[in-house]
């Protein structure tokens, strides 16, 4: 099967379209970001009102707003975290991902090593930069 549309059309085309949908993105981020504000605002009166009345909880005719507590977990001693973990055999507090830029690096650098279980999806891309 052979396209008859010239390589510089295809390319041009690409990239207006590429350029279309960082606008749209961009607007949609400066619109999203208005509206977060504005709930972000919301929500520190509705925390001021709870320590206020001491009220975990609101509730109108149609909605009801409940205060929760949200934890984050992080270490900045991953070597003693990861210790811990061991001498608790609980590993299952990492999550489970290949960091893919290193392990990029390390299959460049180890071409003749291959990590038990590992796979590998490969697929061609272009990439279309301006001049």
């Amino acid at each position: 099967m052979s396209i008859n549309v010239p390589i510089d059309k295809i390319i041009e085309t690409y990239v207006k379209i590429r350029d279309k949908k960082e606008e749209i993105y961009q607007a949609y981020k400066r619109s999203t970001a208005e509206l977060e504000e504005q709930m972000a605002l919301l929500k520190y009166k509705l925390l001021e009102l709870s320590k206020e009345t001491g009220a975990t909880s609101f509730s109108t005719p149609q909605y009801t707003a409940y205060r929760t507590v949200k934890n984050r977990y992080w270490t900045n001693d991953w070597e003693s975290f990861y210790g811990f973990m061991q001498q608790h055999a609980a590993m299952e507090l990492l999550e489970k991902r290949i960091h893919q830029t290193n392990m990029k690096e390390f299959m460049e650098g180890n071409p003749d090593l291959h990590p038990p279980g590992l796979h590998v999806d490969s697929e061609y891309e272009f990439t279309i930069k301006r001049k």
